[in-house]
């Protein structure tokens, strides 16, 4: 059998071969160093270190937060893009800008610019202030924080899939009777499915790698607002190289198997929607 599926294009053994090597220099070398600086620890101290008290606060904050930006982001990311595609409106293309935003914003400044609004003094917390709800230096605020850096991936993902909804569809399903939500169901929903996991996917990755945004805002408190990759960089402020490498493998493993399954869902939904489509 053939390595390689006939193609009147030429060159395939150069690309693949630049592919193969860029992809084992930039992700694979570096990923594999991370496993051997781990692997290099006594079993018992890599169990102490991955396990204790802070880390798993850390990573039940991590895991948790960008779980919930991610999917919040799912829904108000699927309103913004149905807004910008399906409506024409003054200042339309200005929204479709800041949608970019936080793509091209320091993460430093996305954090400053949340605690300054959402803190007790804040222009917002001011007032949530007298009704016992505190955002900032709280997971409240971690999760704000990864849902704002974390938005454009669930709208730039969703967009396209919409523009490609068959409107004669809609509008056949709604003159033979179909009530919006059946049409959505039915229709706009197996279309959108597998881009709107795509999305799902890459808001989660981005958030669960977040940093610059969320120290500003989350406190830092161990155990509490401590999220993982901070606890990482406190292992390397204090020169502990291998506490940090095996927090990194313990981040690098559940995020692989949690983007294995997200894909897979993926793959799921394709297949549905070219069975749907047949």
């Amino acid at each position: 059998m053939s390595f390689r599926q006939p193609s009147v294009l030429p060159g395939f053994g150069l690309t693949f071969g630049f592919t193969t090597f860029f992809l084992s220099a930039i992700v694979l070398l570096p990923l594999a160093a991370l496993a051997l600086a781990a692997a290099s620890m006594h079993w018992s101290d890599f169990v102490h270190v991955v396990l204790s008290p802070r880390a798993l606060g850390s990573y039940r904050l991590s895991f948790g937060a960008s779980f919930l930006a991610a999917a919040i982001n799912l829904v108000f990311g699927f309103i913004i893009a149905w807004t910008l595609v399906r409506y024409e409106f003054p200042g339309r293309g200005l929204i479709d800008a800041l949608i970019d935003m936080p793509f091209a914003l320091p993460t430093a400044v996305s954090g400053i610019a949340l605690t300054s609004v959402f803190a007790q003094n804040g222009w917002i917390g001011r007032y949530l202030e007298p009704w016992g709800v505190k955002v900032a230096y709280t997971w409240l605020g971690v999760t704000l924080a990864l849902t704002l850096i974390s938005m454009p991936f669930a709208v730039r993902a969703v967009q396209p899939a919409l523009l490609e909804v068959q409107r004669d569809l809609e509008e056949a399903a709604e003159t033979l009777g179909a009530g919006r939500l059946y049409v959505f169901r039915r229709i706009i929903l197996p279309t959108v499915l597998p881009a709107l996991l795509t999305g799902f996917t890459l808001a989660f990755a981005r958030a669960l790698g977040e940093y610059g945004s969320v120290i500003f805002i989350a406190g830092n408190l161990p155990m509490k607002t401590e999220i993982t990759p901070l606890l990482i960089v406190i292992h390397l402020e204090e020169f502990d190289y291998h506490g940090a490498a095996a927090l990194g493998v313990v981040m690098l493993g559940i995020s692989f198997v949690v983007l294995l399954a997200i894909n897979l869902l993926q793959a799921w939904g394709r297949r549905r929607h070219v069975k749907a489509a047949h």
